[in-house]
């Protein structure tokens, strides 16, 4: 196949990755109940070999080619043409690589808050991770779907089972919100798969060329569950419920790589199936993402919770994403794909802090602390380096995401970038003013006596604080992986015509 690279290693790498955290969460599923401390090695064991196995995806790839890597392709149900065919290019690489990073830290951070249905709970992590890698390495529509949606299940039950107080009514609205989108995303495919001659491979079906009327409205459908995963607004409501009840894992998981699958969806999906569609839609994206950022840090002031605050301000962070995104130029484009790594890695980062001081002190409320970096002065260090990335200080990985982001949104529409920046100001005030209330001021008596981080605490924080100033001093390392698989999609978008298209026009020729 002239888009993809066969597999280049001497084995399935993409496939060992899938169904290693399979396999491990069949070995849990053996062990007793009361062998807690052997599922939970078996949990990091299985956790720290799929992460090992995934390196060569980043020592071993091939930066100046835009095609699919790692590729295996099988024949599945030949009567529909459906295949197992799997593969990673420069957009998906690096959430393959952090998913199975994120998962060890999971195992890590739950290692002794998690205490009922244990080995329940390290199942559901295990196989969340596996559906997660699935849906980045997917090049079979029907594939893709499945992974898709059996992600969900996992992700309820973390949510449903070990969650807070309201954690019943989180996991049901997190559900039905992503599944309902998912649905309209389902017609879409069923209708991909009928025009274009009844076949599921994606890279084939990117070949094709839809009517513009076609790719309105497949926009659209697929827009319902893309959205809902970043989460854009207005369609975000399900994600502050879910990261203030979720357990510290879910929290991680969801923040980390969840979300990104959002974006990632528009990027593998809606801008190279629809061109034409996604360049008409440019404002009312760039519209939607504004709103998203100011709306986001806006509210952030207004919050009591901790995670509640770092949840709301996922949706003002992810609003950058989608902005470079359909800014449709390199350096916006660029920029959206390593500010979702970087998201990843600092939002991830501020939840697994936030578990830190809850396994003390069970209690969420910004009130309840005071004086922190007294007590913890090491745990304090952390948070401080994690707080400036997210407000995007320079030499951090949160300012190259932002500064590309900017370029792009600016080159793209002035008012936009103007608008953005706003943000980035709201941002900086909401993130020192938590961190004054949290550690600095008069120290309350709830904290007086909490010990600070231990060993496998600062481990599981280690990576990201590496990933911080990694990214942020030599972001080509990271860069130089996106550059072709991004310059190959903006080819495609430019590539299909150039005329301008009113919006209403696939309307009309509906209503006719």
């Amino acid at each position: 196949m002239e888009q993809v690279i066969m597999n280049q290693l001497n084995y399935p790498i993409l496939s060992a990755l899938i169904f290693l955290p399979i396999f491990g969460a069949l070995l849990i599923l053996f062990c007793r109940r009361s062998w807690e401390l052997l599922t939970k090695w078996i949990a990091l064991v299985t956790s720290f070999a799929t992460f090992l196995i995934s390196l060569p995806l980043f020592t071993n790839f091939d930066r100046t080619t835009h095609k699919m890597q790692f590729a295996e392709k099988h024949s599945w149900i030949t009567d529909w043409n459906i295949n197992y065919f799997i593969g990673v290019d420069g957009i998906s690489v690096l959430f393959v690589l952090l998913s199975t990073l994120t998962a060890i830290l999971c195992v890590l951070i739950s290692w002794e808050s998690i205490t009922k249905k244990v080995k329940e709970f390290y199942i559901s992590i295990l196989l969340t991770t596996a559906f997660m890698i699935g849906v980045f390495c997917s090049l079979d529509f029907f594939l893709f779907y499945i992974f898709w949606e059996a992600m969900l299940i996992p992700m309820f039950l973390i949510i449903g089972v070990w969650g807070g107080p309201n954690r019943v009514y989180a996991a049901i609205k997190f559900f039905l919100y992503t599944l309902v989108g998912s649905l309209l995303m389902l017609v879409g495919i069923i209708v991909i798969y009928l025009y274009a001659g009844k076949t599921f491979n994606i890279l084939e079906l990117m070949t094709k060329t839809y009517p513009y009327t076609m790719q309105f409205w497949l926009f659209w459908a697929f827009f319902s569950a893309f959205a809902v995963k970043v989460p854009m607004w207005p369609v975000h409501t399900w994600l502050p419920d879910a990261h203030t009840e979720a357990p510290t894992a879910g929290s991680v998981i969801l923040a980390a790589v969840l979300i990104k699958m959002g974006a990632y969806g528009f990027l593998r999906f809606s801008i190279p199936l629809f061109p034409d569609a996604s360049r008409d839609m440019v404002p009312v994206m760039l519209t939607l993402s504004v709103i998203a950022i100011i709306y986001g840090a806006v509210i952030c002031l207004a919050q009591t919770d901790l995670k509640r605050l770092i949840a709301y301000s996922s949706v003002s962070h992810m609003g950058f994403v989608t902005l470079g995104i359909f800014a449709l130029n390199s350096q916006g484009v660029e920029g959206g794909i390593l500010q979702m790594l970087n998201h990843g890695v600092i939002t991830g980062a501020l939840f697994l802090s936030v578990g830190v001081v809850y396994d003390r002190t069970h209690t969420r409320k910004i009130a309840d602390y005071g004086g922190l970096a007294s007590v913890m002065p090491i745990y304090a260090a952390f948070f401080m380096v994690f707080t400036l990335a997210a407000v995007g200080l320079p030499a951090t990985n949160g300012f190259v995401g932002e500064f590309l982001i900017l370029l792009g949104g600016f080159t793209k529409s002035k008012l936009a970038g103007v608008l953005a920046c706003t943000g980035i100001i709201v941002g900086a005030g909401y993130m020192l003013w938590l961190y004054q209330r949290v550690f600095f001021m008069e120290i309350n008596s709830k904290i007086v006596g909490l010990p600070d981080m231990n060993i496998r605490e600062t481990l599981a924080l280690l990576p990201m604080l590496i990933l911080v100033f990694w990214i942020g001093v030599y972001p080509n390392a990271f860069l130089g992986l996106i550059h072709a698989s991004a310059q190959h999609l903006l080819d495609r978008v430019n590539m299909t015509g150039g005329q301008e298209i009113n919006i209403a026009k696939a309307i009309l020729e509906v209503v006719r």
